[in-house]
């Protein structure tokens, strides 16, 4: 019997720790299984990624895929069903080789249990959350959780969500909590133009973004006395989710 084999899909993912984050838990936990990267240029590549690697059992979704990888799905958790975006796939083959994929959404577990540790006692109410992505409405749906009214930023807003114009200095400044849930950061040099004048040592600043870290988002924020946080928490968090789906439906 051939081992598993377990990835994630994305279009930029030279940044990934997790094929490192799996293969070391294979090698602790004594399990025969490997976990590599497939970047895809388009999500129709899925179809083919899905026929070429017949071992392959699961997958974890990145950018730009959460919502798209949808379509392949002939199950979607609650949860995925409440957000719009998936960031897990089980992969199950029956024995007439057909696929049976189901989807599921870690993010917001992660992000969620991440986010409770670094606040703790902290009372926000409010949150920016920069991008309208699948992470953003997983993010979006873990504040909820937790009584935090989130707003959206996007370069082309739609009702309900702010521009990034129209984000003064002193209306950013009522928001306690900003969340970058955009991919800006991850290339050198890349820069969320914002009114980073408005943070103040009560503000908290958190970016999913986990390598390279800290991006400028975070430099910047913290030069204003902000407290800030990376995603790499919510990465293992997130992960240990997902590997507990694939090994319980095995």
């Amino acid at each position: 019997m051939k081992a598993k084999l377990y990835g994630l899909i994305g279009q930029r993912l030279s940044h990934s720790f997790s094929p490192e984050y799996f293969r070391e838990r294979f090698e602790r936990e004594g399990i025969a299984a490997d976990y590599r990267l497939f970047p895809l240029e388009r999500i129709e590549e899925l179809e083919a990624l899905l026929r070429e690697q017949p071992e392959l059992v699961g997958l974890n979704v990145t950018l730009p895929y959460k919502e798209q990888v949808l379509r392949y799905a002939q199950q979607l958790s609650p949860e995925v069903e409440a957000i719009g975006s998936a960031n897990v796939l089980a992969i199950h083959r029956r024995t007439d080789d057909a696929l049976e994929i189901k989807a599921y959404n870690t993010d917001h577990l992660g992000f969620g249990l991440s986010l409770d540790g670094w606040l703790r006692e902290a009372k926000l109410d409010r949150a920016l959350v920069l991008g309208t992505g699948g992470a953003a409405r997983a993010v979006v749906h873990a504040l909820t959780e937790r009584g935090i009214s989130p707003t959206l930023v996007s370069r082309q807003p739609r009702a309900e969500q702010l521009s990034y114009e129209e984000l003064s200095p002193e209306l950013a400044a009522r928001y306690p909590l900003w969340v970058n849930t955009t991919p800006v950061g991850l290339q050198l040099g890349e820069t969320l133009q914002l009114p980073y004048e408005a943070l103040t040592p009560a503000h908290y600043c958190y970016d999913l973004i986990y390598n390279p870290s800290p991006i400028r988002f975070l430099e910047l924020a913290a030069a204003r006395g902000a407290q800030t946080k990376d995603g790499l928490e919510m990465l293992h968090l997130q992960a240990d989710a997902a590997w507990h789906i694939w090994t319980c439906n095995d």
